[in-house]
C-alpha cells in the first residue's frame, strides 16, 4: 500500500475496486485503513474505494498534536494529490464519522452522499473527560493500560463470540497505535462541537445508530439525523464500530443508500 504527501503528512493509502463512483472511508479513533478490510470485496464491486490511515494512526505519520480542522483538511490534501475532482461518497463510523460530517460540512461540493454511524452529538465539551483520563493513562502507562476497559465498552461481548478472530486482529492493530498521536486525538475530540456542522451539510445523509453502543447510544444518532435537512435514520443491531463488528450490516445498509436503490 501506497504513502503520499498530502496536507504536509505523510499518509498511507489503498484505492482500490471498479465502479464509477468513488466511496471514502474513514476509520474509528484507533484504527487504520484494515479497519474496513472485513466489508472491502462487496465495496469494491459497486465502487472505487479510498481508504486511508488518518494522520496520527496506522502507518501515517504520527504526532503530537492534531485539531479537528487539520484532519479534514488532510482529506481535502489526499483527494487533491490523488486528482479525484468529482463529488465523492463518504462513510464514516465512530470518530470516522465526526469528520466525515466535518468534511461534509466544510466541502458540499465534493460529497455526492454522506453516511455516518455512530456520530457524536452536538457538542463533546463537558463529555470527554472519560477520554482525557484515558489518554492521560495511555501517556503514563502504554496503550495497552487503556485497552480493556475501551474495549469493554465499545466493542460488545456478543460480536466478539460471533467472529473471535475478527476481534482477534482488531485488538492486535489497536493496542500498536502511538501514546503521544493516541492521546492527542482524545484531547482534540474532547472539545469537538459538530453542532454548526450539521446544520452546513447539504448531501443527502443517512445516519446509524447502534443498538448496542455504549459509548455513543442510537438515540445520539437519531438527534444527529434530525439536524441534517432530509437525512435518513436507520437503528441498526450493530454496536460502536458498525464497520468491524458488523461488517456484513454494514453493506447492507450503506450500498443501497449511495447506489440510490
Amino acid at each position: 500500500m501506497p504513502w503520499i504527501e498530502a496536507n504536509g503528512a505523510s499518509l498511507r493509502y489503498e484505492l482500490s475496486g471498479s465502479g464509477k463512483e468513488t466511496l471514502v472511508l474513514l476509520h474509528e479513533a484507533g484504527g487504520c485503513l484494515e479497519s474496513y478490510e472485513d466489508a472491502l470485496p462487496g465495496l469494491e464491486r459497486e465502487f472505487r474505494v479510498l481508504r486511508y490511515d488518518q494522520r496520527g494512526f496506522g502507518f501515517s505519520e504520527k504526532v503530537r498534536e492534531l485539531t479537528f480542522e487539520g484532519v479534514v483538511a488532510d482529506l481535502v490534501g489526499l483527494l487533491d494529490a490523488l486528482k479525484i475532482t468529482a463529488p465523492v461518497h463518504v462513510a464514516g463510523c465512530a470518530m470516522g464519522s465526526d469528520f466525515s460530517a466535518g468534511f461534509a460540512a466544510r466541502h458540499p461540493g465534493r460529497v455526492a452522499k454522506l453516511a455516518v454511524a455512530s456520530p457524536l452529538a452536538g457538542s463533546n465539551v463537558g463529555r470527554g473527560a472519560q477520554s482525557v483520563e484515558r489518554a492521560a493513562l495511555v501517556e503514563r502507562e502504554g496503550i495497552r493500560a487503556a485497552m480493556k476497559a475501551s474495549h469493554d465498552r465499545s466493542y460488545p461481548q456478543h460480536f466478539r463470540a460471533l467472529e473471535p478472530e475478527r476481534f482477534r486482529r482488531y485488538q492486535a492493530r489497536w493496542v500498536c497505535n502511538t501514546p503521544a498521536s493516541f492521546t492527542a486525538s482524545a484531547r482534540m475530540m474532547s472539545a469537538v462541537d459538530l453542532t454548526p456542522d450539521y446544520a452546513r451539510i447539504q448531501a443527502p445523509t443517512i445516519v446509524i445508530g447502534g443498538k448496542h453502543d455504549v459509548p455513543r447510544p442510537p438515540e445520539m444518532a437519531e438527534r444527529v439525523a434530525k439536524t441534517i435537512k432530509g437525512a435518513k435514520y436507520v437503528l441498526a443491531d450493530t454496536g460502536h464500530f458498525m464497520n468491524l463488528e458488523t461488517p456484513q450490516l454494514f453493506l447492507d445498509t450503506v450500498v443501497p443508500f449511495f447506489k440510490g436503490m
